[in-house]
């Protein structure tokens, strides 16, 4: 995957960014695990959940192979990135890019309750969405894969449809399964060792984490909430802040990053169509609460 013709891949600040981040990361981790009052345990969770979507926005880029301009350091500098969500470079490369295929789909539909559709599966799969469930099936969907690969098979049925394991799951079957394998093993082994090299506790990692889940499961569907059913067009530019865009790194401009996947993040704001209507990440988060709707007609 290359960027689009005159888009280069700002390759220096990406490199600056992926040790700043990750740096970052690491020092929340100890502050969050040495913290001696709750507001200082606090103070550097919710740090962790947005500079985590940092993180996340550079493994983005290199998911859809616009990190920096050499593939092979593309996918080891994701590999290292990947390690810090935590979840194996591969594994993510599958899901999302699948994503990108059935966006808006009938397995994508999140926020619709169509005919065929379980309401009570809808809603419980709606507010995991909104209170951090959906990052937890991330780490724990990679153990099993590391663990027994053959086991996501048992997702591939009627009820997974709805949940769109169902098409997450044959991407994975269809990948390198020793590669992916060995990524997620990598992420895991990371994640454990600075656990022990910081003095890591169990309360911190998890203070940092359940508020990163918070934040990142929060956005992976407002960019998404009843836009259109079609899978190139339904997503939303969302409005927020200007410093929340800069440390997401304008991952919330997702019309224009669906319109051209391969589109560095420095470059979405030059191609927003201003006649694209530009909801608030607010409005559309607040209306998520409501849960899902049924789909007219059904």
């Amino acid at each position: 995957m290359s960027p689009p013709d005159g888009a280069r891949i700002p390759t220096r600040l990406n490199l600056v960014l992926v040790a700043a981040a990750t740096s970052g990361c690491v020092a929340l981790l100890w502050c969050a695990s040495h913290a001696r009052t709750g507001w200082e345990l606090a103070a550097a969770a919710v740090s962790f959940s947005f500079l985590g979507n940092t993180v996340f926005s550079l493994l983005h880029e290199a998911v859809h192979g616009v990190l920096h301009p050499s593939a092979r350091t593309n996918a080891w500098l994701g590999r290292w990135l990947a390690a810090f969500f935590p979840t194996g470079f591969g594994f993510q490369r599958a899901a999302h890019l699948g994503h990108h295929r059935r966006n808006r789909s009938e397995v994508e539909r999140f926020d619709w309750i169509g005919p065929d559709d379980s309401a009570v599966l809808k809603v419980i799969q709606w507010y995991g969405l909104l209170t951090g469930f959906f990052w937890v099936l991330s780490p724990l969907g990679c153990l099993a894969y590391l663990v027994a690969p053959r086991l996501l098979e048992a997702a591939a049925n009627r009820f997974a449809d709805q949940t769109s394991a169902n098409a997450m799951v044959g991407g994975l079957l269809a990948a390198e399964r020793t590669t992916l394998r060995l990524e997620i093993a990598a992420s895991m082994a990371l994640q454990a060792t600075l656990f022990v090299v910081l003095g890591g506790t169990v309360a911190g990692w998890a203070a940092c984490y359940a508020a990163f889940a918070l934040n990142w499961s929060a956005l992976q569907y407002a960019d998404h909430a009843w836009s259109p059913l079609d899978v190139r067009e339904g997503a939303w530019n969302l409005h927020v802040n200007p410093v929340v865009q800069a440390i997401f790194l304008n991952y919330h401009l997702h019309l224009v990053h669906h319109r051209s996947p391969t589109l560095p993040w420095i470059h979405l704001p030059a191609h927003i169509d201003p006649k694209d209507p530009a909801p608030s990440f607010l409005s559309i988060y607040l209306r998520m609460w409501a849960g899902p709707r049924r789909l007219p007609d059904s």
